[in-house]
């Protein structure tokens, strides 16, 4: 139950400041709330950063491939498939499945401008990872049992 609050917590704050940033895709920002937030602070930090690392990663190479190859399925398959060697080549393998997922959706999305899809995407998503890093340090509501 207290992962249930922490995670409900951060979700609804990374959306209330995605919205009062009039950020494009609030959606993001929520995601990584939830993907990130763990009852343990350390944990929290941990897939925080993983999650920043394969977002940076994966919306970059996006960009980039979205400029060298037409859209489609084959630059889809290839962005994933970059995404998550160059993850692992820059011993990043926690990240690797995160900066495919962001490879692809910038790929398949990006409209006319790659790299301001790319950008916002990772603001959107480090917004959420900020909010569920302030929300690891509030244990008067929800106790883990970890020593601070």
């Amino acid at each position: 139950m207290q992962l249930s609050l922490r995670v409900a917590l951060a979700a609804m704050l990374a959306l209330v400041f995605a919205r009062l940033l009039h950020l494009q895709h609030p959606l993001y920002a929520m995601i990584a709330a939830v993907i990130v937030t763990d009852l343990s602070t350390a944990e929290t930090h941990k897939l925080g950063l993983r999650r920043i690392a394969g977002t940076v990663l994966g919306g970059a190479l996006g960009a980039l491939l979205s400029l060298l190859l037409p859209s489609g399925v084959w630059a889809i398959g290839a962005g994933i498939f970059g995404a998550m060697f160059l993850s692992h080549v820059l011993r990043l393998p926690e990240a690797a499945r995160v900066s495919a997922y962001t490879c692809a959706i910038v790929l398949l999305e990006h409209g006319d401008g790659p790299w301001f899809y790319a950008f916002y995407r990772t603001a959107e998503t480090l917004l959420g990872i900020v909010i569920a890093i302030l929300v690891s340090y509030v244990p008067k509501l929800f106790r883990t049992g970890e020593h601070r």
